[in-house]
């Protein structure tokens, strides 16, 4: 069936949860969602305020301080809050994507480190954030092995490795400065966890707002088409839609991306 401009945005819109405020659990509610932006700490409490009925920040605060729902570096490399059972295949998808904007940029190749150099302090890093850490502590961390270059070290891994921003009190949860727990996510996603983690995201997507094209998801993820290409041919009649390179997609039924 074709759908009119006006049914494709209110499909989009109860996907959403923006048609009407639906009482959920807050963890629920971003699940749903696939994910919500985070860049802000005030973002994802009005985008569930607008969603769930009789919404209250402390309801959000709970799940973060529960960790029931997670804040890290992901799609579009920028914050997102999250399903704490969706971070972990999330970051799997956007692993390759999210190294290479930090690995690759000059900012950090001035350094003439390598790769394996920022790549080696993955365990370490881990184990110094088994509890939360700032920023600042983290660099004063870093120094010792970077020496001058820590800032920049640091820059690029905390945006790729695999750790949570976390509440620190106050109002809505987060204040500044920033601070880091790390994540039980394995250090390294292997090829096939990557691509399980790129279908899950696709479905999930999908589910919160399909139909969609291979190219909103691209712009949503900011994945190479190439990846999004492989996932909708491994996916097969999970998803349903005309064939092309601007191919529109929908999932089928109503399962969950697992």
């Amino acid at each position: 069936m074709r759908l009119t401009a006006r049914q494709l945005a209110l499909a989009t819109l109860d996907r959403q949860l923006l048609l009407e405020r639906r009482r959920l659990d807050v963890a629920e509610a971003v699940r749903r969602v696939c994910a919500l932006q985070a860049q802000t700490p005030a973002s994802p409490y009005l985008a569930l305020w607008n969603r769930v009925q009789d919404f209250a920040p402390e309801d959000l605060d709970a799940a973060f301080a529960d960790r029931r729902i997670v804040k890290a570096t992901l799609m579009r490399i920028t914050l997102h809050a999250v399903h704490t059972e969706d971070y972990a295949p999330y970051h799997a998808a956007m692993l390759s994507s999210l190294r290479a904007a930090r690995l690759y940029d000059r900012r950090f190749t001035s350094t003439e480190l390598t790769h394996s150099d920022a790549d080696a302090l993955l365990p370490e890093l881990a184990g110094f954030l088994a509890r939360p850490r700032t920023g600042a502590e983290v660099k004063d961390e870093v120094m010792g092995r970077f020496g001058e270059h820590a800032h920049r070290v640091w820059w690029a891994l905390r945006t790729y490795a695999p750790m949570h921003h976390v509440p620190t009190g106050g109002p809505w949860s987060f204040t500044q400065p920033n601070t880091y727990l790390a994540s039980p996510a394995a250090l390294g996603a292997a090829p096939q966890e990557a691509g399980a983690g790129v279908r899950r995201l696709l479905l999930a997507y999908l589910q919160a707002f399909g139909p969609a094209s291979a190219q909103d998801f691209a712009r949503f993820t900011l994945l190479r088409s190439a990846v999004i290409a492989q996932a909708l041919h491994e996916l097969g009649d999970q998803v349903g839609g005309r064939p092309g390179p601007r191919r529109t997609v929908r999932p089928v039924g109503r399962h969950r991306a697992r």
